[in-house]
């Protein structure tokens, strides 16, 4: 027997898949409870997590946090080579970071006490988690593209939790040129955080 809970969590999950297939929206998007009343006033973009696509790394990262600057929803945006600097400075920050990123591998799930030390040691009340799944220039249905593609996390680090989670991929064709997979991957982001809170329940999308 499913309980009210498990319902509840379905319906939603569901009103936001029928909500976004209507305006083109993410291949994938999860929200958690606490999507709708967190309003952050600082985030940091994390590092991206280790992937086949490291060289990225520091491009993605980048990219991610001038998005959400220019998108100004957020009063705070820590600049990237910022986030470096206090990871590179601070030996507690880097142990935090290497071990919630362990922790999130081994159990798909936030680790609050990490989560916490982690938001301390950057001063920012959210921050997101980024892994990289396609950083690349392939063929698709025939045509040569460039194709990035991302998963983001949007964590509560006063609380560990999870509010937000989004997967989505962008592929840019051509025909001589090949397209800077930076740019690429600025229209990505540009794309996926207009779907992140505070902005779901805001109207502004």
């Amino acid at each position: 027997m499913m309980t009210t809970n498990r319902k509840g969590w379905l319906l939603g999950c569901a009103l936001v898949g029928l909500m976004l297939s209507g305006c083109g929206g993410l291949q994938e998007m999860w929200e958690g409870p606490g999507a709708k009343v967190f309003r952050p006033q600082s985030i940091a973009v994390l590092p991206p997590m280790a992937s086949q696509y490291d060289s990225a790394r520091e491009d993605v990262q980048e990219v991610l946090a001038a998005s959400l600057s220019k998108a100004g929803r957020i009063e705070r945006v820590v600049p990237a080579e910022q986030v470096t600097d206090i990871f590179q400075a601070s030996k507690e920050a880097f142990d935090s970071l290497v071990f919630y990123f362990s922790r999130l591998e081994m159990t798909g799930q936030s680790d609050k006490e990490a989560a916490i030390k982690l938001g301390k040691s950057l001063n920012v009340e959210s921050f997101l988690v980024l892994r990289i799944n396609a950083w690349e220039y392939a063929r698709k249905e025939g045509d040569n593209v460039g194709r990035v593609g991302l998963t983001i996390r949007l964590i509560d680090a006063t609380t560990g939790a999870t509010i937000w989670k989004a997967r989505h991929e962008k592929a840019s064709s051509y025909m001589f040129f090949k397209p800077n997979l930076k740019d690429v991957a600025a229209e990505l982001t540009d794309e996926m955080i207009k779907y992140m809170p505070p902005a779901l329940h805001s109207g502004k999308r």
